[in-house]
């Protein structure tokens, strides 16, 4: 197996990343990654990016992953990695590659966890819970402010 930091690090910006310049490989690229990831593989994706998130120390005192959750996450987040470029997306990855060279890998990984990320964001839970902090917010001060700049505004 290759230990090649500079493959970790593709592999790690991969999913942190936004779409970089994509091309037509590279597109098509993202597009098998994304149709070939079942629900379970979204999954692994949004809880390998949370647990490297987690890390940051602004959060990471009210996150509770251990050290072997994040390993499994990392060997689970690898097999995947591994299944997508060299099976499920074999003849997109020797194309893009090919024509637009090793960054169509980040590129068309960092759509991937967009769109596991854009799942995650869709459950009715999480998309409850992202507004639960309007009801500690003070309306009139809000409305006061954004009152007095749509008056301001010019047509």
């Amino acid at each position: 197996m290759n230990r090649n930091p500079a493959w970790s690090l593709v592999a790690a910006m991969s999913l942190a990343a936004g779409a970089a310049h994509a091309g037509p490989y590279s597109d098509d690229l993202a597009k098998c990654l994304v149709k070939s990831t079942t629900a379970d593989d979204k999954g692994t994706l949004v809880r390998w990016i949370f647990g490297i998130a987690a890390l940051h120390p602004q959060v990471s005192n009210v996150s509770a992953i251990t050290e072997a959750q994040r390993v499994e996450l990392n060997k689970k987040v690898a097999g995947l990695f591994e299944s997508l470029l060299t099976e499920r997306c074999r003849a997109q990855t020797v194309e893009a590659v090919r024509y637009e060279g090793a960054g169509t890998i980040e590129a068309s990984f960092g759509i991937l966890g967009e769109a596991a990320m854009t799942e995650m964001f869709s459950d009715r839970s999480v998309n409850e819970g992202l507004g639960e902090f309007t009801k500690y917010l003070n309306e009139d001060k809000l409305i006061s402010v954004l009152g007095g700049a749509a008056a301001d505004k010019k047509p």
